[in-house]
């Protein structure tokens, strides 16, 4: 689609995108969602106090999503060089923030050194390099320096899911939120509804020393898209 048609695709959002010219665009292929129901007090460390951590029947969620980042571009100019096409690993929770449902970044990593360098700068998120690969039917990251790891086998059935409240409420995120030295910073996004696939696990093994009490091999929910086509607003801040 095309940024004018994306923009047409509103009634699965929430709340309406932002007034004032979309500036970044990039797309979100070949993802794999990995959702863990949490008790609140083993996520609130990790959440700036100023962001409220978002709740679905009483419970906090932690995912990891694992995708291929492709296409990164400003507006008007179609793709960056040295930036786009690598892929990403990032583990995010969910928060609301002035009524809007948002996501946090935990952990963010990238497979292409320039990418992850560039986009730490440009965007102030916290990339990391790890080593990646994936084929059809596997995933794996390495980070040397952090010692995360994550290796993932999966076969798609290609099934489309009826999606229940809870898939929704883990999916159609609008605004995602990360602390930045002294303040919080936002950027506005907006896609097409996410179309959801079920996702048959192999073999699961994740270790991620710092999140390991609130992650492990069995997730409570997975699901598999082919991608979306994303349209994102410039950066603001918020006072910490």
């Amino acid at each position: 689609m095309k940024p004018r048609e994306i923009l047409k695709h509103t009634r699965h959002r929430s709340f309406p995108y932002p007034k004032n010219p979309w500036i970044f665009y990039q797309e979100w292929n070949r993802a794999l969602f990995l959702h863990w129901e949490i008790a609140l007090e083993d996520l609130q460390p990790f959440v700036p106090k100023p962001l409220k951590i978002d709740l679905i029947n009483g419970k906090a969620w932690v995912s990891l999503v694992a995708f291929d980042m492709n296409h990164i571009g400003i507006r008007a100019i179609p793709k960056i060089p040295h930036i786009s096409d690598f892929h990403e690993i990032n583990l995010r929770t969910y928060i609301i923030h002035n009524n809007k449902p948002s996501v946090y970044f935990l952990n963010m990593e990238g497979s292409k050194k320039s990418s992850c360098s560039i986009l730490k700068r440009l965007s102030k998120f916290p990339y990391q390099h790890a080593k990646m690969s994936r084929n059809s039917f596997s995933y794996s990251s390495k980070n040397a320096v952090t010692n995360d790891s994550f290796y993932a086998e999966y076969r798609l059935p290609i099934q489309p899911i009826s999606k229940d409240k809870t898939d929704l409420w883990l999916t159609e995120r609008y605004v995602v939120f990360q602390d930045y030295k002294n303040h919080l910073i936002a950027y506005d996004v907006h896609h097409a509804e996410w179309p959801l696939e079920t996702l048959a696990i192999k073999k699961l093994d994740i270790s991620y020393p710092k999140f390991n009490h609130i992650l492990n091999n069995s997730p409570h929910r997975a699901h598999y898209s082919k991608g979306v086509q994303v349209l994102a607003w410039n950066k603001r801040k918020h006072a910490l």
